[in-house]
């Protein structure tokens, strides 16, 4: 008899703490939701912020090409000068780089 109730206690005891957990794994589940539901819409608010900003960037290059374009243009004469003269610089930094580099490696 008394193995019986000692059963049964530990059934009792066993199925409350079962209850129990279900009870926390429910509020567990609508933590976690409303935490999902959170990062999302910061998410989404991020993405949109993201989004204006580089329709703004992609208007101020536009702006900034077309007046490019257009004093090119107007002047082809001086944005060849300034083109090759671009190119030349770029050419003998180049070269003085790869002097430097080759030289470092000859120690």
């Amino acid at each position: 008899m008394a193995d019986a109730n000692l059963a049964q206690d530990t059934r009792a005891t066993i199925e409350a703490q079962i209850i129990e957990l279900r009870n926390e794994m429910g509020r567990l589940s609508k933590s976690l939701q409303a935490r999902a539901s959170d990062a999302a819409e910061e998410a989404e608010d991020a993405f949109e912020t993201v989004k204006a900003r580089a329709n703004g960037a992609a208007k101020t290059v536009r702006r900034q090409a077309h007046a490019v374009s257009e004093a090119i243009g107007e002047n082809p004469g001086t944005a060849a000068a300034v083109l090759s003269s671009a190119g030349v610089m770029g050419l003998l930094v180049g070269f003085a780089a790869g002097y430097i580099l080759a030289s470092g490696s000859r120690r």
